[in-house]
C-alpha cells in the first residue's frame, strides 16, 4: 500500500493485514460461483429446495413431448458417452447456483460440435421435446435450467479456441469457453477479454452472449453488442446461421447477430463467437474510498469522470450493510474505517507514472472538496485482488443469510439509492438485511435481501412493488442478468405493449414449435 503523502491525503489510511486478508480469500475471487461438483453430492440440500413446479403452480408445462427409450437410444448413438442420466449427474444442471429454482430434467446432453447441436434441435422439433440451452450455470434469474423436464443441452465440451487474430485482437471460439481461460489465453499475447465478471472463474462465452452480460467494466469496453463481430447459433429446426464475421465493418443487410445477443438462448443456440479484444492495460490502479452519503458518492464519480477520463476502468460502489454481509460471512476485513457508502475505482492505461499521477491529483482534489472522507490505494495485483473481492465476493455472503431476493436494475442516477432507502423502511424487521451494491458508472444496482428461509410474504412486499417503482422512473427490471423465468412476466415494465408483441412475433418465426427454453424471456 502506497501512502500518499501530501498534506489533503491524511486520511487515506494503509491497506492492514494483507496477509490475514489474502488467507481468507484464498480460493478465487470467483469463488462466488458454486461449482457443479459442489452440487452433486448435495441431495439433501437439493432436496429441500421445491421444484420450481411446485413453487410457482400458476406456470403450467406446454404440450411438449416426454422422452421415450426411442429419443434415450438416438442421443446415445449420437452422443456416445455424452449422453448424462443417472439422478446424482443431474442435481447441478437442475438447480441454479442460487438455489432458488429447481428442475426435473431426465436428460443431460454433452455436445462438442455445431452440428451435433444441429442433430439434437433438429431431432427435439420433430419430436416436440423441449431443451434449455445452458452454460456454466451461473445466471441469477433461472435462465439456465429447467421448470420442468426440458431435456438440458450443455456446452461443457464446446471449449476450443478456433483461432486469433493478433493484429486486430479478434478471437473466435466455442461457446462453451469459459470466460477466465479465455482471458488468461489473451493475457499471454497481451490482449484481454472485453468482459469481467465475478463468475469469470466458471461462467461461459456462450451464456455471456446470451444473456448479454454487462459485467464491472462496461463503463470502459461497452457492452458485448458492440464487441461482439460474430455470432454461429443454431435454430430450433436444426439450421445452422453463420454470422461468425471477423470484420470490424460488414454493412450488408441486417445485422442478425444483435438478434441473438441477449435473447436468452429463445432463439436459438449460440455455439461459436468472434469478440473484439482489447490491449491488456500495462498500468492498473485500484483506489476504495468512503463517503458519508449517496449524492458525496454522484459527486466522487462526476470528479473521477472528468479527472480520469480515458483511464477509467470502473466506478462500483457498496453500502454499509454490503460490508457488514462480508465481513460477518465471510470474515472479510474492511481496509478503512466504517462509512455509510464505499466506492471503488479502477483505472487502467498504458503509462504507470501518469496514470498514478492523474489518480492522486483526482484523490486530492475529492478530498480536498469534502466528498471524499478516507481512502486506501492498492500497489500491487494481490492488493488489487483484495480490494475486488470486498466488491465481488458479496453475493457469496449473501447466500450464507439463506434465501436471497436477488434483483438487477437500471435506474437514472440520482434515483439509484432512493429505492433501497424506500425498501428498508417498507421491510422493517422482516427481513436479515437490505444490501445493495452496484456499477455505478452506469447505473446499474444489484439490489438485495435476505431472509433465513423463503417467505412469500416477503415477496410479496418486495414484488411487484419494486418493478412499479422502476417503471415510475424510466429504469429497467433488468440492467444486465437477463429475464430467464424469474422476470419474464415482468418485462411490461420496461417495454411497450407493441414492442412485447413485435417480440413474440419473432419467437414464433424463430422456433414455431417453442421448444428453445421455454417459460423464460417471452411472457406468454
Amino acid at each position: 500500500m502506497k501512502r500518499v503523502c501530501t498534506r489533503q491525503f491524511r486520511n487515506l489510511t494503509r491497506l492492514r493485514s494483507f496477509g490475514e486478508v489474502r488467507e481468507k480469500i484464498s480460493r478465487s475471487i470467483n469463488h462466488v460461483c458454486l461449482s457443479r461438483r459442489s452440487l452433486h453430492g448435495s441431495a439433501c440440500r437439493l432436496g429441500e429446495l421445491e421444484l420450481t413446479s411446485v413453487r410457482y403452480p400458476h406456470v403450467q408445462r406446454g404440450k411438449y413431448a416426454t422422452l421415450t427409450e426411442k429419443d434415450v437410444d438416438f442421443f446415445q448413438k449420437l452422443l456416445p458417452q455424452r449422453v448424462l442420466q443417472d439422478p446424482s449427474e443431474l442435481d447441478g444442471y437442475n438447480i441454479d447456483w442460487m438455489r432458488t429454482v429447481r428442475g426435473n430434467s431426465q436428460m443431460v446432453l454433452r455436445p462438442k460440435t455445431t452440428s451435433e447441436v444441429a442433430e439434437i434441435l433438429k431431432y427435439c422439433n420433430e419430436r416436440h421435446l423441449a431443451v434449455v440451452p445452458q452454460g456454466g450455470n451461473t445466471g441469477l434469474v433461472g435462465g439456465s435450467v429447467p421448470v420442468f423436464d426440458e431435456i438440458v443441452i450443455s456446452t461443457q465440451l464446446m471449449n476450443q479456441i478456433i483461432s486469433l487474430d493478433e493484429v486486430s485482437g479478434i478471437i473466435v471460439c466455442q461457446s462453451g469457453c469459459v470466460l477466465e481461460t479465455l482471458d488468461n489465453y489473451l493475457a499471454e499475447r497481451e490482449l484481454m477479454m472485453p468482459l469481467d465478471l465475478g463468475a469469470k472463474g466458471s461462467c461461459h462465452i456462450g451464456g455471456n452472449v446470451s444473456t448479454n452480460a454487462g459485467g464491472l467494466r462496461l463503463l470502459r469496453y461497452g457492452s458485448l453488442h458492440g464487441s461482439v463481430l460474430g455470432v454461429e447459433a443454431v435454430l430450433a429446426s436444426g439450421e445452422i446461421v453463420d454470422c461468425l464475421s471477423s470484420l470490424r465493418k460488414d454493412n450488408t443487410g441486417y445485422d442478425l447477430k444483435q438478434l441473438f445477443i441477449g435473447s436468452e438462448g429463445t432463439l436459438g443456440m449460440v455455439t461459436s463467437v468472434s469478440i473484439l479484444c482489447p490491449r491488456r492495460p500495462k498500468a492498473v490502479n485500484v483506489a476504495f474510498l468512503g463517503v458519508e452519503n449517496f449524492e458525496a458518492a454522484l459527486q466522487t464519480f462526476q470528479l473521477c469522470k472528468g479527472m480520469l477520463a480515458e483511464i477509467l476502468s470502473a466506478c462500483e460502489f457498496m453500502d454499509q450493510e454490503s460490508m457488514q454481509c462480508i465481513q460477518e460471512n465471510l470474515k472479510l476485513t474492511n481496509p478503512i474505517k466504517s462509512y455509510p457508502l464505499y466506492i471503488l475505482i479502477e483505472t487502467s492505461g498504458s503509462h504507470g507514472s501518469h496514470d498514478e499521477e492523474k489518480l492522486n491529483v483526482f484523490l486530492e482534489a475529492a478530498m480536498g472538496k469534502g466528498i471524499v472522507q478516507d481512502g486506501t490505494i492498492a500497489m500491487d495485483v494481490t492488493q488489487r485482488q483484495n480490494i475486488w473481492g470486498l466488491r465481488e465476493r458479496i453475493a457469496e455472503g449473501l447466500l450464507h443469510d439463506g434465501y436471497n431476493y436477488k434483483y438487477d436494475i437500471s435506474l437514472p442516477l440520482p434515483k439509484l439509492y432512493e429505492i433501497v432507502e424506500d425498501m428498508r423502511q417498507r421491510l422493517g424487521s422482516k427481513v436479515t438485511r437490505v444490501v445493495s451494491y452496484g456499477h455505478l458508472g452506469d447505473g446499474n444496482l444489484h439490489f438485495n435481501v435476505t431472509t433465513p428461509e423463503y417467505d412469500k410474504e416477503v415477496l410479496g412486499l418486495i414484488e411487484p412493488y419494486i418493478y412499479e417503482w422502476t417503471s415510475q422512473v424510466r429504469g429497467s427490471v433488468s440492467a444486465e442478468h437477463g429475464l430467464g423465468f424469474k422476470k419474464r412476466d415482468c418485462i411490461r415494465y420496461s417495454k411497450e405493449p407493441n414492442a412485447v408483441k413485435m417480440m413474440v412475433k419473432m419467437k414464433k418465426l424463430f422456433d414455431p414449435n417453442g421448444i428453445l427454453n421455454p417459460y423464460k424471456t417471452i411472457p406468454l
